[in-house]
């Protein structure tokens, strides 16, 4: 098997299960709209990175494009993107359990989940500082690659968000369940080895770093 082709594919996972499990706004969404509307209405917000996460990298690609013949700019966007994903990895090792009010909320879950997440300053954050520049550096190698990266990332964020409505829906008690923060912690700490190759591909573009 091709070995870039398979790191874009590990890429797309691993980032698309943090983001897909991690607490967050879009998170507490799925879960109060499963908890009050049951799981149709949880599997209904679990699509909205669908919808909200393409015109978020249009934006970023349109800004990294301009930026990618400037190393030295690129190795800043590189640390920051670390620095985001070390924040998330330390925050899922202390993740203990999630604090979720339900309330009675308008029942458009779709709709609640697309404008949630695109106030949510996390996707620019992430694709900004860390999908973008892995994805262009994929198409470096061939749509192909790209697409792989892609299509790992929404499939695992859309699809374990609904695994997490399904799970919730059967169970409040799975968000301080053992396998939940087993889960939380193992993809913290795969977060934070990304953190730290990150460091290192900015460290190395701005010319502080040589291998």
């Amino acid at each position: 098997m091709d070995v870039h082709l398979f790191d874009a594919l590990s890429k797309g996972t691993v980032l698309g299960l943090a983001a897909g499990f991690s607490p967050g706004p879009l998170t507490v969404l799925v879960i109060s709209e499963t908890l009050s509307y049951g799981l149709r209405a949880g599997v209904r917000v679990s699509l909205a990175p669908v919808l909200t996460d393409l015109p978020i990298i249009a934006l970023a690609v349109l800004l990294l494009g301009r930026l990618s013949a400037y190393p030295a700019a690129f190795g800043v966007v590189a640390l920051l993107g670390g620095a985001f994903l070390l924040r998330l990895g330390i925050g899922s090792l202390r993740y203990r359990e999630a604090a979720v009010q339900v309330g009675q909320p308008a029942a458009r879950s779709l709709l609640r989940g697309v404008t949630a997440n695109f106030l949510n300053p996390n996707p620019y954050v992430f694709w900004i500082g860390v999908g973008t520049p892995i994805l262009l550096s994929a198409l470096d190698r061939s749509w192909l690659h790209a697409s792989t990266f892609m299509a790992a990332f929404l499939f695992c964020i859309v699809g374990s968000k609904m695994l997490l409505a399904r799970l919730v829906n059967g169970s409040r008690a799975f968000l301080s369940s053992g396998v939940y923060i087993w889960i939380m912690r193992t993809l913290g700490l795969m977060l934070i080895i990304y953190a730290l190759i990150f460091f290192r591909d900015g460290l190395t573009r701005i010319g502080l770093y040589s291998a």
